[in-house]
C-alpha cells in the first residue's frame, strides 16, 4: 500500500525534485494549490510537507487547522527562529530545507 503525501511548495524546481522521489519510492504526492484544497485532501494524507516560508498560507496556523495530520515543515537555515515558532506552533518534524532534500527518499518512504 503506497502513502499519500501533500506538500505544500510553491517553488517549481523542488516540486520536481519531491515529485522524482515519491515517484522513484513508490508514494503517491499530490500539490495542493490552495488551503482549501489542502484542507480537504488532507484527511486522507499520511503525511503533509509544508514550505514554512510559503507566502501563499500561513504556514504557523496550520497545525491548529489540519488537526491530527502529521507535519513536516522545512525551512531556510538562517531562519532559526521561524523553526522555533514551527515547533511551538504544533508542527512534528520541522528541518532545515538542506536536510529535507537530503533526507526526501526515506522523509517519502
Amino acid at each position: 500500500m503506497s502513502r499519500t503525501v501533500l506538500a505544500v511548495v510553491d517553488d517549481m524546481f523542488f516540486k520536481a525534485k519531491i515529485r522524482a522521489v515519491a515517484e522513484a519510492v513508490g508514494t503517491q504526492i499530490s500539490f495542493p494549490r490552495t488551503k482549501e484544497a489542502l484542507l480537504e485532501k488532507a484527511r486522507e494524507a499520511d503525511l503533509v510537507i509544508v514550505d514554512l516560508q510559503n507566502q501563499k498560507i500561513d504556514p504557523l496556523g496550520l497545525p491548529s487547522e489540519l488537526g491530527a495530520v502529521r507535519l513536516l515543515g522545512f525551512f531556510s537555515h538562517v531562519e532559526v527562529e521561524l523553526q522555533r515558532r514551527a515547533v511551538a506552533a504544533g508542527y512534528e518534524q520541522v528541518m532545515p530545507r538542506s536536510v529535507f532534500a537530503r533526507d526526501l527518499a526515506e522523509i517519502l518512504k
